[in-house]
C-alpha cells in the first residue's frame, strides 16, 4: 500500500492539512481540547484526566481507521493513556507518534484581564489558552496531518501509534512501566513528537533527545543551634562562608566547571556540526548570553546542547526574611547538573564527593533530591538515516534545512522511549522561546501552527511512500 498505488500527491496532502487550519476545523478541535482541565500537577485531576483520553481526543480519529484504547497507569492513582493505533501491514514502517495532555496548572487568577486558560482567546496571530503549545496544539497538529494524507492519498502507507499520555507535566510517573507491559502492540521503528519551542520562528526544528538533569543539595550542618554573633564570631566556623567556598571550587570565576567526571571527554563531530550549524533568533524578553561564561573556546550551542552545565537553585542559611546576630549552625544550596548522553548521570554525585574531598571539604554533604529534578539524558545520532529522512522530507516542505538539534536543552521522556523501544526519537516543535508555556497568558503563535500542520503532512506522506529507511533485521 505504498508508492505506485497512490491517489492524489504530496502537496495535495498539504493543501488539506492547511486547509483544515484556514476553515476553522483546527481552532475548533483545540478549543474542544483546550476546555479540559487536564491539570496533572494539581490533587484532583484524575477525572480531567481520564476524560481527556476517552472523551474529547478520540473523535479526531474518526473515520480514520485508528483502533482507540486508553491504556491505565500502572502507577496508582496517575493518568491513563491515549493509544489510537491503524496497522496497514505489519510489514510496513512503524511510527510512534507521542504527545501529552496534560498541562501545568491553569492559575486562572495571573493571566491578563480578559484571559482564561480554559478558553482560547484569538488576538491576532496569537491564540491564548493553556495547552495552545504545550502540548494539546501540538499533538493535535500530528493527528489532523495524519487525516490529511488518508483523505488525499486513500491511506497513510505506514503504520501510526499515536500515544498521548497524562503525566509528562508531573514527570511522567509509570510511563516506563507502562511501556515494558505493553511492549508487544508499542513496538515501532521510529519515534516522532511533537513538543516544545523551536529555536526560530521562520526555521523548523528537529531535536533529537534531552540533556539530563541531576540535582542535590550540598548541605553544611556544623551544629545544633545558632550562637550569638558578638560572643561567638570569630571563633565559631560559618557554615555560609565554608559552603560558598566549596561552591566557588566547583566552577570558576568565569563558570567553567572545574569537577573531574562532569565534563564530556569528547564531543562526537557530527554533534558539534549541528550545534555549530544551528541558526538562533533572538526573541525580545529572553536572556542574552553572557560573554565569557562557560567552557572557554565553544560557541553559544556547544555549551547549550553539546556540554555540562552547573546552576545553583538556591541558597539560605540563616532567616533571610528576618536575619539575626547570631552564627548560623547550617547553610545549604541545592545545584543541579544538565548533562549530556557523553556523561553518566549516576556519576554526577560520586564525582562531586571526590572533588569536595580532594579540595579540603569533607563536612560538605551531598543529599540527592529525589524529586522531577531527576531525569536522564538521550540523544540520537543527527547521521541516523531517520534524521536524514525527515530533515530531507522538513526541507522539501518549506524550503530550507531545518535546524538539526543533537538534543532538547530542556526535558522530556526521550530516554524511556529510546531505551524500551529501541528507536531513533525524534521531536519536531512548533512554538517559539516567548510562547509563556508553564506560566500565565500561555499562547500559540498562529502562523506556526499552519505551518506545522503542512510540516507533518509532508512528513507522513514521505514515509507512506517509501522514503522511510529499510528496516534493520530483528
Amino acid at each position: 500500500m505504498s508508492g505506485s498505488n497512490d491517489r492524489g500527491d504530496r502537496d495535495g496532502a498539504i493543501a488539506r492539512a492547511h486547509g483544515y487550519f484556514d476553515d476553522g476545523r483546527y481552532l475548533a478541535s483545540l478549543r474542544r481540547l483546550v476546555a479540559v482541565p487536564t491539570e496533572s500537577q494539581m490533587a484532583g485531576s484524575a477525572d480531567a484526566l481520564r476524560r481527556y483520553c476517552s472523551d474529547a481526543l478520540p473523535p479526531e480519529f474518526d473515520g480514520l481507521g485508528f483502533e482507540v484504547a486508553v491504556l491505565e497507569n500502572p502507577r496508582a492513582g496517575r493518568g491513563p493513556v491515549m493509544l489510537a493505533t491503524r496497522i496497514e501491514d505489519p510489514a510496513l514502517p512503524t511510527v510512534l507518534i507521542y504527545g501529552h495532555g496534560d498541562v501545568v496548572r491553569g492559575l486562572p487568577e495571573k493571566w491578563r484581564a480578559g484571559l482564561d486558560p480554559w478558553s482560547i482567546a484569538v488576538e491576532g496571530d496569537r491564540w491564548y489558552g493553556r495547552g495552545t503549545v504545550d502540548n494539546k496544539g501540538q499533538h493535535l497538529i500530528a493527528i489532523q496531518a495524519l487525516r490529511a494524507v488518508i483523505e488525499e492519498r486513500g491511506y497513510l502507507g505506514f503504520n501510526a501509534k499515536v500515544f498521548v499520555e497524562t503525566g509528562e507535566e508531573a514527570g511522567s510517573p509509570g510511563l516506563r512501566d507502562l511501556m515494558q507491559r505493553d511492549a508487544a502492540r508499542l513496538t515501532a521503528d521510529a519515534f516522532i513528537g511533537l513538543d516544545g519551542p523551536r529555536q526560530a520562528t521562520f526555521l523548523p526544528d528537529l531535536k533529537l533527545g534531552a540533556r539530563g538533569g541531576v540535582a542535590f543539595d550540598l548541605v553544611v550542618k556544623l551544629r545544633e543551634h545558632a550562637a550569638h554573633s558578638g560572643h561567638w564570631g570569630g571563633v565559631l566556623a560559618d557554615p555560609g562562608f565554608i559552603l560558598a567556598h566549596a561552591l566557588s571550587s566547583i566552577v570558576t570565576r568565569q563558570g567553567r566547571i572545574l569537577v573531574a567526571g562532569w565534563l564530556p571527554a569528547s564531543v562526537p563531530e557530527s554533534v558539534r556540526r549541528a550545534c555549530n550549524d544551528l541558526v538562533l533568533e533572538a526573541v525580545p524578553g529572553t536572556p542574552v548570553p553572557d560573554p565569557g561564561w562557560g567552557e572557554p573556546d565553544m560557541s553559544v550551542t556547544e555549551r547549550i546542547f553539546a556540554w555540562t552545565s552547573v546552576i545553583v537553585l538556591a541558597f539560605i542559611t540563616g532567616h533571610p526574611d528576618a536575619p539575626t546576630n547570631a552564627v548560623q549552625p547550617e547553610a545549604r544550596a541545592r545545584l543541579q547538573v544538565r548533562h549530556t548522553v557523553d556523561v553518566k548521570g549516576g556519576e554526577i554525585m560520586p564525582a562531586l564527593r571526590r572533588h569536595l574531598d580532594a579540595q579540603g571539604f569533607p563536612e560538605v554533604q551531598i543529599v540527592p533530591v529525589m524529586e522531577r529534578d531527576m531525569f536522564s539524558a538521550s540523544r540520537t545520532d543527527p547521521d541516523d538515516p531517520w534524521v536524514r529522512m525527515v530533515a530531507a522530507s522538513m526541507q522539501r516542505t518549506c524550503g530550507r534545512a531545518p535546524n538539526i538539534v543533537p538534543n532538547s536543552s530542556g526535558s522530556n521522556p526521550s530516554d524511556i522511549f529510546m531505551e524500551e523501544l529501541g528507536v531513533p526519537v525524534m521531536w519536531i516543535p512548533n512554538s517559539y522561546a516567548g510562547c509563556n508555556q508553564h506560566g500565565p497568558d500561555e499562547h500559540a503563535l498562529a502562523p506556526l501552527l499552519r505551518e506545522g500542520l503542512g510540516l507533518m503532512a509532508g512528513i507522513w506522506w514521505d514515509i507512506g511512500g517509501g522514503h522511510a529507511p529499510k528496516r534493520p533485521p530483528r
